[in-house]
């Protein structure tokens, strides 16, 4: 008996000796790829009505499909309400910063106590040096691991949110500063890049252009271009250049526009800039290309950041088509992957946002199905569910679905409106308090957190955003 108890006990040990050799040339002990897509401005109404507007109330967005899922508390150190800098700041440090900060220590402030005006106010100023200390970030850690890094926005390179992954100063605002610190080897390069960002792709080139230049914002005469170009970058400014270029090419930057690229809406219905912008879908898919060819894996940042622009115009249907277009490049990251590891074993994609915004969805809408060139859909009139009549409000007037707490559109009287008037790529939807053109409010209420691959499951229930980092530092082993 006791003869048979040592057989099965080393056959045992072989095969856990077996099952265990066997992981290890399939599963890495930590994730090697771990892309991170952030939608700026994201709320989880503005996820609904996407997802209604693509599909309909029955359908699903690819985040939709996401096998672990948590929510996100938001607030920043001075906020109850966030901004862009400090929230994604949070998930790339640990760190709860205050407002306009940009990946600093917890008591950097970005203005002047005194006299509450900010630290940055000209072209290129910097922030005093005595006011906090960087922080490391995710993309700077995976530098250090020898990992791939790129970094992907439909907003300018240097704006909050991708900033925070490559950048440290007290003040948003100090945007050629920030691009400075992107282009190695020149002054105000931030070493912690080592050989730089691998793959940067976005709009802002009027950062990187020397004074005098058409549409430059600098005040120096530095040639960040030039620099990327010596530095060993290869350097495109437009789709065709973008699309020639080859998945070989060790570093690549494009800058395709002097500030933000165009809303997804304007750049599918405008042949121009539908041949000079890629969509975001495509530049994910180029980065992948380019960073899968490190062996140590990469780290990926890609932002839908115009969908926060288009909430704070109160331009739903901007808002809603570029949330798609963030959508789609989900879809091409998750497939992509799939391809390099089927199981996504040694990868973690994670899908979140930085802070809500005050869009509604007013009731009782009867089902509307997704919105298509004949019907406007989530974004209509409201009809009643039962008699399917418009509803009106206490005035008589027809009303939207898609509403804001706060907006530029809030008018004391109003003629009727129409579905052809409310369904157009430019109409702003109405606003319970008025505010000045384009400076509708984010919100403060918690977003939406996905996650599929490696280490997955940990994401789960209610989150700060700083624990996010923790989490992905421990499952990417930096």
């Amino acid at each position: 008996m006791k003869r048979k108890v040592i057989l099965w006990g080393a056959l045992a040990a072989l095969s856990v000796a077996g099952l265990s050799a066997c992981s290890s040339t399939n599963e890495a002990p930590v994730a090697k790829n771990v892309i991170f897509f952030l939608g700026d401005g994201m709320g989880l109404t503005t996820m609904t009505a996407a997802r209604i507007y693509k599909a309909g109330e029955d359908g699903e967005l690819t985040m939709d499909t996401l096998p672990e899922t948590a929510f996100i508390t938001t607030y920043s150190g001075d906020s109850q309400v966030t901004d862009s800098a400090p929230s994604m700041a949070a998930y790339m440090t640990g760190v709860k910063m205050n407002n306009e900060v940009v990946s600093m220590s917890a008591d950097t402030s970005a203005y002047d106590k005194n006299t509450f005006a900010s630290y940055v106010s000209g072209a290129n100023s910097t922030c005093p040096s005595n006011n906090g200390t960087p922080v490391p970030t995710l993309l700077e850690k995976a530098k250090t691991a020898g990992m791939a890094t790129g970094i992907i926005t439909t907003t300018r390179i240097t704006h909050a949110t991708p900033a925070t992954t490559f950048a440290h100063i007290c003040h948003r605002d100090g945007e050629n500063a920030i691009a400075a610190q992107l282009v190695p080897n020149g002054s105000g390069y931030n070493s912690a890049l080592g050989s730089g960002v691998d793959v940067i792709l976005g709009g802002g080139l009027r950062h990187f252009t020397p004074a005098g230049t058409t549409g430059t914002s600098r005040t120096d005469n530095r040639d960040l271009v030039a620099e990327f170009k010596t530095a060993g970058y290869k350097f495109v400014a437009n789709k065709t250049e973008f699309d020639a270029a080859s998945t070989s090419e060790k570093k690549l930057v494009g800058l395709f526009t002097g500030s933000h690229m165009s809303y997804d809406l304007d750049r599918l219905s405008t042949p121009a800039t539908l041949a000079k912008e890629p969509s975001l879908a495509e530049m994910t898919s180029k980065a992948i290309d380019i960073l899968k060819s490190n062996n140590r894996g990469m780290f990926l940042m890609v932002e839908g950041g115009r969908i926060d622009h288009a909430l704070h115009e109160t331009t739903a249907r901007k808002a809603l088509q570029d949330t798609v277009a963030f959508d789609d490049a989900i879809k091409v990251a998750i497939d992509k992957m799939k391809v390099i590891d089927p199981d996504l074993k040694n990868t973690l994609i994670v899908v979140t946002a930085d802070h809500d915004h005050t869009l509604v969805l007013n009731g009782y809408a009867k089902l509307t199905g997704k919105t298509t060139d004949t019907s406007p859909g989530v974004l209509g009139l409201l009809k009643d569910y039962i008699t399917g009549s418009e509803s009106k409000d206490l005035d008589g007037n027809p009303f939207t679905i898609i509403g804001f707490g706060n907006g530029e559109n809030r008018l004391a009287t109003r003629t009727a409106l129409t579905d052809a008037t409310v369904f157009g790529a430019t109409y702003h939807q109405e606003a319970v308090i008025p505010t000045a053109l384009g400076s509708e409010t984010h919100g403060g209420g918690d977003v939406f957190f996905g996650a599929i691959g490696k280490g997955a499951d940990k994401f789960t229930g209610v989150l700060n955003n700083t624990e996010i980092f923790g989490l992905i530092r421990n499952i990417f082993g930096l």
